[in-house]
């Protein structure tokens, strides 16, 4: 399996939508920019492992998980 920082985005989006938080709040947990985050969710900029971290933290998630929902959602 190939990593795709755009399904990441994708998943990210979804996470965050699920646990009823708005881009602006997430963001803010994050400590990134709102847009940062929106470019992230659309895929048209990829996360940095550190950015990555800071969205899983915010969302109260370990980065085992969210890659592990990343493998259970796309797996070839």
């Amino acid at each position: 399996m190939e990593y795709d920082y755009r399904k990441m985005g994708q998943l990210i989006h979804r996470l965050r939508k699920e646990k009823g938080l708005s881009q602006e709040v997430l963001s803010g947990l994050a400590n990134i920019g709102r847009t940062h985050l929106s470019m992230i969710e659309t895929g048209s900029k990829n996360a940095s492992i550190e950015t990555l971290w800071q969205l899983a933290n915010a969302m109260n998630i370990s980065m085992s998980t969210l890659f592990s929902y990343y493998e259970t959602e796309y797996k070839d």
